[in-house]
């Protein structure tokens, strides 16, 4: 349901970014691009690093600029070695084997999970192995007496498939940006353990989830087996991502690696990118976890406060840079396409020209991300152009 309703609108997007931001009746029109934080660009200081990034041959260990990014992020996240790979579903499609060493092992996640979903199925597809998708609860998490059962069902039996590993998303995609407690990171890690099974950790937003805690990256990857870490979202770099883990499990990841295609050569100019993401990535997060707040619930003028029968909200549900809006009466294709269309009567009515892009989310609800790109300012016309939506529908 939801691919199909992604790719429903997804034509009138892509041509709306073909057409930038235009103008109407002679008043420019302005873009809020809020389907995700990774259409994030590159700013004049990433940009730059880019261009005098003193690079090497990466697959023979050459590149200088890799090198230093792989030193730094092991040191960021308190592992023993990273990695540098092209993207995210290769970093944990990379863990996933290197983990279940044995064709048909059992590999327990969440049914809303990022790698179940959104990964081409490739542990099955490539890895051949087992996944057994467990219900998300409504902050992200995985039942624990649910995990146990999971963990212990191919136990002394010749029939159900072994458990090898636990897979946990950090933050959760699907259920808005949810942050996944630390003492809930400990539990899955010593329930894994007991039964002989390791933790891999999609940390695809895992700097947000650090801002949101308060807590070095290290505090959170500590209850892992394996990490991954993606550059392109909030960190705002073109490409790139990072496995981290032990040196072992590293030396493993290497070949994993080769084999799936992803040995780059020159890779400085990239992990040159990821380096500023990650100097700034402190103070760009928590402004984009504001910012996305500020439109759930700002002092009184969130979408909260607009009180609309069509959607809600629900503030504390607002842990970092996403926000989900459930609807009622309002298919999401129709409040996505309503929400990138300028009209005469809004330019003649509030004076600007605003396209918000939003991709549907589920058959009820949509998603908005905040990132880098998306200031303050961006973020009140962005509920303007809501509250002007949701009136023309009360009419």
């Amino acid at each position: 349901m939801l691919r199909g309703l992604a790719r429903a609108a997804a034509p009138a997007l892509r041509a709306l970014r073909a057409r930038g931001s235009g103008s109407w009746a002679g008043v420019p029109a302005h873009v809020v691009d809020l389907r995700s934080d990774t259409v994030t660009r590159p700013g004049p200081a990433m940009r730059r690093a880019m261009a005098e990034a003193v690079v090497g041959d990466d697959d023979y260990g050459e590149d200088p600029t890799v090198r230093e990014l792989q030193e730094e992020a092991a040191e960021l996240l308190g592992v023993e070695r990273t990695l540098f790979v092209p993207t995210c579903t290769m970093a944990n499609l990379i863990s996933v084997m290197g983990h279940c060493r044995r064709r048909g092992s059992q590999l327990l996640l969440g049914q809303d999970s990022h790698l179940h979903v959104y990964e081409q199925g490739a542990v099955a597809q490539i890895a051949g192995v087992h996944s057994e998708p467990l219900p998300d609860l409504p902050h992200g998490t995985l039942d624990l007496a649910g995990l146990e059962r999971g963990l212990t069902r191919g136990l002394g039996s010749r029939y159900h498939p072994v458990c090898e590993l636990v897979c946990l998303e950090n933050t959760h995609s699907s259920s808005g940006g949810r942050v996944l407690p630390l003492d809930y990171l400990r539990q899955v890690h010593l329930l894994a353990r007991t039964y002989g099974a390791r933790v891999h950790l999609d940390g695809a937003r895992l700097m947000n989830a650090a801002v949101a805690l308060r807590v070095p990256p290290a505090h959170i990857v500590q209850h892992c087996d394996s990490v991954s870490l993606c550059f392109s979202k909030g960190l705002g770099a073109p490409a790139g991502a990072l496995v981290g883990g032990r040196a072992d499990f590293m030396e493993e990841a290497w070949r994993l690696r080769k084999a799936l295609g992803g040995g780059m050569r020159q890779a400085g100019v990239l992990a040159a990118a990821a380096l500023v993401g990650l100097a700034d990535a402190q103070q760009v997060l928590l402004r984009d976890h504001e910012n996305a707040r500020q439109f759930a619930k700002g002092p009184g003028s969130g979408l909260q406060e607009l009180a609309s029968p069509f959607c809600s909200v629900d503030p504390s549900a607002v842990e970092t840079n996403m926000v989900m809006v459930t609807l009622d009466g309002l298919p999401p294709a129709e409040l996505c396409q309503r929400l990138q269309a300028v009209s005469a009567e809004e330019v003649a009515q509030t004076g600007r020209a605003v396209r918000v892009l939003l991709f549907p989310w589920t058959a009820r609800a949509v998603r908005a991300v905040w990132h880098r790109d998306v200031s303050a300012q961006d973020t009140e016309l962005a509920l303007r152009k809501w509250e002007f939506v949701l009136g023309q529908l009360g009419r």
